[in-house]
């Protein structure tokens, strides 16, 4: 049995090494994530070419994404590098560069200052100091506090009573773009997303280089989770500023609003953010987090991300081969594919739909299916045939490396790349082959094959084949 649900792991000092990304491989991560808020060019080139080395060596794709910093916002630096901000008292947020001190701080982002309005909320150092607008100029904000603690050098600010006036793409990541794009990554994450147009510029500038993953982390951006979710190739369920800007309690039902929105709209969905936070520092997980994968799972997650656990943690490959584990263990769970089901999906009337859907019941009909095989130039049929989620692997063949590499994102999908088919009697015994080679097939049990005709052709899938293994 293979995860069906795929694992991301985000490299950084702790997996820099050939050893140690081929050892997170084999436990079982197969998209890698870039983290541009850390690290060199130099750095990110070298394990982006371990990546592919170690794929031409494994016979197999993985799939790399470079995420973007975004438009962090963060206050400026105090004396002694830290002040404590007492609950009640005063608190001033303002464009002069001098030193902060109990009383002040400069706040380098003068789009705020427009925007906001008195009784609006700022949140400090991850929501743990919150503070209450009481009055705005064009270069003054004073604040009550309303939560105290600590406040140290540049730790963020969230904002999160208002859409802000900014670009998702800030000049570094114009040029943590341009650099992604030459080292040929195969999705870019645009973080801070907040409405469909920040998609749209992204995608002026990304062009067909890569896909563009939204990572939703603000309410604005769940406000209009419809649209993005249109714009985008796929969306990020980022849970760290997403916990920070919205109550805590609200996250499991946003999360679950989210991945159902995209499951309708046949879109990729992650779901990040201390799936396993007490690995960075344990070598044994929580129950608490057992269950937080599971569920994440259950509810149709394409991948589930581990950030520090195996950037900066001390147990990188144990903290792989747990999600592995939670992820086989859920899917032998017998009410799986209820809860994969309940989210009722909607025919449009397309012969592709058609044909998805019906594949989908000839899987539960039949005595013995191992695999799904689509043949799909771009990925779309695959990426239509995942959205049924029918509880087999899916054998992603196409003719383009860059696809193949894509599709490593997207549930259930194993990518292999196939030589060109013109005629229909071809497709049978090549996927037959395939499957074979990656062990989704053995003697006596039923692959299902779905394609367009004419081959290569996009958005013509029409066609649904059962073959036997000999």
């Amino acid at each position: 049995m293979i995860p069906l649900t795929k694992i991301i792991a985000t490299l950084g000092p702790s997996t820099s090494s050939e050893k140690m990304i081929s050892d997170i491989a084999n436990a079982g991560a197969s998209i890698f994530r870039l983290n541009f808020s850390h690290g060199s060019y130099t750095d990110h080139l070298k394990r982006i070419q371990i990546i592919r080395n170690l794929a031409h060596k494994n016979k197999t794709h993985y799939t790399i994404l470079a995420d973007m910093q975004g438009p962090k916002l963060r206050v400026g630096h105090f004396e002694n590098n830290q002040v404590f901000l007492k609950q009640g008292q005063t608190f001033i947020l303002d464009a002069d560069k001098k030193t902060g001190n109990e009383d002040r701080v400069q706040l380098p982002h003068p789009e705020i200052f427009k925007v906001l309005k008195p009784k609006m909320n700022l949140l400090l150092n991850d929501g743990k100091i919150v503070l209450k607008v009481q009055k705005v100029t064009p270069k003054q904000i004073s604040t009550k506090v309303i939560v105290g603690g600590e406040l140290s050098d540049h730790k963020g600010v969230n904002v999160p009573d208002v859409i802000l006036p900014i670009s998702a793409l800030t000049s570094k990541d114009k040029k943590d773009l341009k650099f992604a794009l030459d080292a040929n990554v195969d999705w870019i994450c645009l973080s801070f997303v907040q409405k469909p147009d920040d998609i749209r510029l992204a995608r002026r500038l990304i062009g067909d280089k890569a896909m563009i993953l939204a990572k939703i982390e603000k309410p604005a951006a769940v406000q209009n989770i419809t649209e993005i979710v249109s714009e985008a190739d796929a969306v990020m369920v980022a849970r760290g500023d997403l916990g920070v800007e919205c109550p805590l309690a609200a996250v499991p039902g946003l999360q679950r609003k989210i991945i159902a929105a995209c499951r309708l709209a046949g879109k990729p969905v992650v779901v990040a953010t201390q799936m396993l936070e007490s690995m960075i520092e344990a070598p044994v997980a929580t129950r608490a987090e057992v269950s937080d994968i599971s569920t994440a799972v259950c509810e149709g997650a394409d991948a589930i991300m581990l950030s520090a656990e195996t950037a900066a943690g001390k147990y990188p490959v144990q903290a792989v081969q747990t999600m592995r584990q939670v992820i086989l263990q859920t899917q032998e769970d017998p009410d799986y594919h209820q809860y994969l089901s309940a989210l009722r999906l909607p025919l449009d009337g397309t012969i592709a739909c058609a044909i998805t859907s019906s594949m989908r019941r000839m899987i539960q009909s039949l005595e013995h299916p191992a695999c799904i095989a689509t043949y799909s130039v771009s990925g779309r049929t695959t990426l239509r045939v995942a959205r049924e989620r029918a509880l087999v692997p899916i054998l992603g063949m196409t003719i383009s490396e860059k696809t193949a590499n894509q599709m490593g994102l997207i549930w259930g999908v194993v990518p292999i790349l196939s030589k060109t088919v013109k005629h229909i009697g071809e497709i049978a015994p090549l996927a037959k082959n395939l499957a074979k080679n990656k062990k989704l097939i053995t003697k006596g049990q039923q692959m299902i094959i779905t394609a367009g005709y004419p081959f290569g052709h996009q958005g013509s899938t029409n066609i649904l084949h059962i073959v036997d293994s000999d």
